[in-house]
Formats: C-alpha cells, sequence, structure tokens
C-alpha cells in the first residue's frame, strides 16, 4: 500500500501528535505529581498512601472484587458463548444482539435499575418475604455484593463477545475428534477449548478487570460511602479533599494493576499452551 515505510509513518505522524498533546501528556502531569516533591523525585506519597489501613482495605477491596468479577464473567461467559455459537446462524445473531444491547443503555440507567431491585421495597427483599425467607427487608444496597452484581452485569457482555469470537475461530472438528477419542467434556474443555481460544479469553479478561478497577458510577451508586473502592476514594481526593498529590497515587496504582493483569493473563495463557 505504501511505496516506503517513511510514508507510512508520516501518515501516522499527525494522529500520533494529537494523541500525546490531548492524552499523553496531560496524563504524564498528572502521574508525575505523585513522585514529585519540594524536596526532588520520591516515593514518600506511596509509602503514605499504603501505610493508611483504609487505603490498604480499599486497594485490597478493589483488587478481590475486580478479580472475582473476571472469574466469574469467564465462567458464566464460556458457557453463554458455546451455547451462542453453536445456535442457528439467525438465532445466534439475534442473542448476539440481546448480549450487546445492555452496552447501549447508559451505565447510569443500568445501575439505578439495581436499586429498584435490592432497595429495601425492591424486588428481591419482597420475594424473600413473600416465600417466608425473611420477616424483613435485608439490607442489600451498599455492600459489596451489590457492588459485585453491578459491575458483573456491566462488564459480562464484553467477556461474552471476545469468547464468542474466539469460539467462532477455532476449528470445527476438533470437539468431536476429542469426544471420539474419548475425552470427557471437562477434559475436551480443558485440553482443547481452553487452549485455542486464550487469546479470547486474555482479551476479555483484561476488558473486564480494567473496566472494574476503573468504573466509578456502579462503586458509587451501590457501594455508597460505605464500600469504597480506588475509583471512589479517588473522586473523593480531589473534589472533597482537593488532594492531587493522593488521587495521583491512586491513579497511578490503577494503571500498573490494569497491566499488570493483562501482563499476568498472557503469561497464565502461554504457560498454559506450552503444558
Amino acid at each position: 500500500m505504501f511505496q516506503n515505510r517513511a510514508e507510512a509513518l508520516a501518515l501516522a505522524l499527525p494522529a500520533a501528535i494529537f494523541a500525546a498533546a490531548v492524552f499523553l501528556v496531560p496524563v504524564f502531569m498528572l502521574l508525575s505529581e505523585g513522585f514529585r516533591t519540594a524536596d526532588g523525585w520520591t516515593l514518600s506519597a506511596y509509602a503514605a498512601f499504603f501505610s493508611d489501613p483504609l487505603n490498604q482495605t480499599v486497594f485490597l477491596r478493589t483488587l478481590k472484587l475486580g478479580a472475582l468479577v473476571t472469574v466469574v464473567s469467564a465462567v458464566v461467559g464460556y458457557a453463554a458463548a458455546f451455547a451462542i455459537v453453536n445456535l442457528s446462524q439467525g438465532t445466534k445473531g439475534h442473542v448476539v444482539n440481546l448480549v450487546v444491547l445492555p452496552l447501549m443503555i447508559s451505565p447510569v440507567a443500568r445501575t439505578y435499575a439495581w436499586i429498584v431491585i435490592l432497595g429495601r421495597t425492591g424486588i428481591v427483599n419482597q420475594a424473600l418475604q413473600a416465600v417466608g425467607l425473611s420477616d424483613a427487608p435485608i439490607r442489600l444496597l451498599f455492600s459489596e455484593t451489590a457492588v459485585f452484581i453491578g459491575l458483573l452485569q456491566l462488564f459480562l457482555p464484553l467477556m461474552i463477545i471476545s469468547l464468542i469470537s474466539a469460539l467462532e475461530n477455532m476449528p470445527k472438528d476438533t470437539i468431536a475428534a476429542a469426544r471420539v477419542l474419548g475425552a470427557n467434556w471437562f477434559q475436551v474443555f480443558w485440553k482443547v477449548i481452553l487452549p485455542l481460544t486464550k487469546e479470547g479469553l486474555v482479551v476479555g479478561g483484561t476488558l473486564v478487570f480494567t473496566g472494574s478497577l476503573t468504573a466509578y458510577i456502579t462503586p458509587a451508586i451501590l457501594g455508597g460511602s460505605k464500600v469504597l473502592m480506588l475509583e471512589t476514594l479517588l473522586y473523593q481526593q480531589v473534589t472533597v479533599s482537593n488532594n492531587f498529590v493522593a488521587a495521583s497515587v491512586i491513579a497511578f496504582i490503577l494503571i500498573v494493576m490494569s497491566f499488570a493483569a493483562n501482563i499476568l493473563l498472557k503469561r497464565i495463557a502461554t504457560a498454559r499452551n506450552k503444558k
């Protein structure tokens, strides 16, 4: 398409300059606040952040919920994706549209819907009292369970879409061949499907984990001030405390966690493939 490499780089240069100007430079300026002090460049802000018990709790909670949402999304996503790819072509198109549909709805509306479902007078509490499992409304909102459910519903479609793409690219006769050779369904999944769809799992896992770490609306609405996560803590540091140094530290931690998750998933997939 291009006569030489320089011509291709010249065409990409305007986009690269624009991205650097409006994204990379501001991000670098924000992240540098966590390392820069009056005495020079130090890690004192990070030491102060992790020495606070509240920050430790928030960090571990964010990591735990992100990992839990990712694992459950992978389990549910594989089952849903496998069922979808085995449907007829017309039916598959309609089901995929239903999977994608929630992504077209505002996260605010989707999150507020959970208030109607999980509230003290919501559908879940009414059902529990109707069948006699509870005499009084149970507090479901403003808990880690509510945040987990909200994040799972928010990002599960991303995992399903990634796995559908991976399963559709898998050779059609591999499962049948494994079954003919005597493999049970667990062996088929573990030794055939999982290695051949590892790229889709890495992409979906990265999207779900990163999204769970950086989502603000869902933890803020369903968790409130009782279930702080790093993104809601970052918002408080900027808007309430006006502490941009702490905000910079949290932002850097979120970026590192996102990259680390992607690298870890790739390492696991590569190690599994070698085995």
